[in-house]
């Protein structure tokens, strides 16, 4: 089987693709530029020119290579997760999400491309008793920073459900934890807890769902092969974050995290939202 990934690149991708030619698919790899290639010949992927957001160009370049499967993971995340950063980064990742996810789409049809998957999100789900499920709504009411980000993944997975001849799969991943992501000992949210700048807010009642990157590798591999529709892809131990902030920040080395009370919390209404009403 032919595999198209676009956003090879990250944390994900980069075991994706070994994950893939592992199992002895043929993995392309979209390269926004030709500074792209030498990186995504490195981790076992053929490049294949085009930029995501050039419309005309993946057409032509999905067209020319017809895969049997296309996999959608890009992003634009800020090298750093810190508040600042992540506010700057915003506007940027969420032009790449829907543009890219727009042009993918429109070229999967003339392709003849069976299956479409779609990196989506596992922590924008409606507050509420009791775990959520995949059929529970995204939030719907909320802060303007709050409403836009699940507008966002709800925007992506409604184009791509409209988009008649394909296999749609939604892979509603958890935080993502281990090597080359931010949630390790020695990533940024290693560093920000030993300097005691990720607070328990409130009762830090709201759950978080993680999930280890090779295990979400894994799964989106297993994703090809798996009925359409839409799939959290988290570990089996969902936490409240009093409760994991507390065990991370042990395991990295740190004090006890530091309370706030979430009236004297200023650092954005997403993490106030995920660290005390949030369910996962």
């Amino acid at each position: 089987m032919r595999i198209l990934i676009a956003g090879a690149s990250g944390a994900i991708g980069r075991r994706l693709v070994r994950r893939l030619k592992a199992n002895q698919y043929e993995v392309l790899a979209l390269a926004q530029s030709p500074d792209s290639v030498p990186a995504l010949k490195e981790i076992g992927a053929e490049p294949i020119i085009a930029d995501a957001l050039d419309a005309a160009a993946v057409k032509v370049a999905v067209g020319r290579i017809r895969p049997n499967a296309v996999i959608n993971k890009l992003t634009s995340l800020p090298r750093h997760y810190t508040p600042v950063e992540m506010k700057a980064a915003a506007e940027r990742d969420r032009k790449v999400r829907v543009e890219g996810n727009i042009n993918l789409l429109a070229a999967l049809r003339d392709a003849s491309v069976r299956r479409y998957l779609l990196q989506s999100s596992g922590f924008w789900y409606a507050p509420g008793a009791g775990l959520a499920d995949e059929s529970v709504p995204f939030i719907s009411r909320g802060s303007p920073e709050v409403e836009a980000s699940a507008r966002t993944y709800l925007e992506l997975e409604a184009r791509a459900s409209a988009t008649s001849g394909i296999e749609f799969v939604a892979l509603r991943y958890g935080f993502f934890y281990g090597p080359g992501t931010w949630y390790t000992r020695e990533g940024d949210m290693g560093d920000q807890v030993r300097k005691r700048q990720v607070p328990i807010i409130g009762e830090g009642q709201g759950v978080y769902s993680f999930v280890h990157i090779d295990d979400a590798a894994g799964a989106t591999a297993d994703a090809l092969e798996c009925a359409p529709g839409a799939y959290n892809i988290v570990d089996g131990n969902p936490s409240p974050q009093h409760l994991w902030l507390t065990a991370f920040a042990r395991a990295a080395g740190a004090p006890a995290p530091p309370r706030v009370s979430e009236e004297k919390w200023s650092f954005g209404r997403q993490a106030l939202t995920r660290s005390t009403t949030q369910r996962a």
